[in-house]
């Protein structure tokens, strides 16, 4: 994976159909203890948004390859006294060999993209979740076996997780559907992109109709209706996303063998069933440690050798 050595991965579609794959397949060596790869090297992680998942499987990934973290909390650091990002990405490019930035515009992830020569990773904007489709795809390669072909339905707002599965699933050759309220789907120019990537050899759904995007889909994914930023109107989306909840009933539309994904954390009760996400058919905790191999393959290739 030399070819990614110093990169930005602001978006999934800054990567290759091959270039994922390698990934994957990094991964999966590394989590099998395959590969001992060991770096000098210091990431820093700018997350203007609270975070469990990212932050620790970043901060791991990086310890067991050798590396060191920096947490660089806005609220200790001048950023959050309002310096100018064009000068702090100047700084922190100084001191760091790679940076995980997880915030709330995309605008502000491509400006330290811009401005700093070290690798810049979007970790999480309100745009894209790259890194979370990179581990939702490890998870369902290990599952199958393999991508080509599969399907994914995705039930719910169409977010930032929404727009990285329309592109990471478009890209290695799965069919993508995407179930939404006709008031919240995803950006247009992200569906037109993916329809454009998969060239009409896969599928680019989007409907409002729940049971058609679960009809025979091998892998059911579902995220919370109201993301961080939006709990204000987290109560007036419920009547909208109630027919979208993953629940027993909308798994007997699914193929009998589909497998289901949620990114985390999950409102149970609400997006997801009690007894769907704690279910045989439940893939969600693997999905969540795949978060750490995931990264850790990418580190491992922005970073490349010392």
């Amino acid at each position: 994976m030399e070819g990614l050595k110093g990169r930005d991965l602001l978006g999934i579609a800054d990567l290759t159909a091959e270039e994922i794959k390698g990934l994957l397949q990094l991964a999966a060596q590394l989590k099998a203890g395959q590969l001992n790869w060991q770096c000098h090297k210091v990431l820093g992680l700018l997350f203007y948004k609270a975070s469990t998942r990212t932050r620790v499987s970043f901060s791991v990934a990086m310890y067991q390859i050798g590396g060191q973290v920096i947490d660089l909390n806005p609220n200790l650091t001048q950023v959050g006294r309002g310096e100018p990002v064009i000068d702090t990405a100047r700084v922190l490019d100084r001191y760091l060999d790679i940076l995980a930035i997880r915030t709330f515009e995309q605008k502000q992830l491509e400006t330290f993209a811009e401005y700093a020569q070290i690798p810049i990773v979007n970790a999480l904007t309100d745009f894209e979740h790259p890194c979370q489709v990179l581990a939702d795809l490890l998870t369902i390669q290990e599952c199958f076996g393999s991508l080509t072909g599969a399907t994914l339905s995705y039930f719910g707002d169409g977010n930032n997780v929404a727009h990285s599965l329309l592109l990471g699933c478009a890209l290695v050759g799965m069919n993508v559907r995407i179930a939404a309220p006709s008031a919240y789907p995803p950006a247009l120019s992200v569906i037109e992109q993916a329809r454009q990537i998969a060239s009409g050899k896969t599928e680019v759904m989007l409907t409002d109709d729940p049971v058609a995007a679960a009809q025979g889909a091998n892998i059911i994914y579902t995220d919370v209706w109201a993301s961080m930023g939006q709990e204000a109107s987290a109560s007036d989306r419920i009547p909208l996303f109630e027919p979208y909840q993953v629940n027993q009933q909308l798994l007997t539309h699914a193929d009998s063998e589909a497998i289901v994904l949620h990114c985390l954390p999950a409102h149970r009760g609400e997006e997801i069933t009690d007894e769907i996400i704690e279910g045989s058919q439940s893939r969600v905790w693997e999905q969540a440690e795949n978060r750490m191999h995931a990264q850790k393959a990418l580190l491992v290739s922005l970073l490349g050798a010392d």
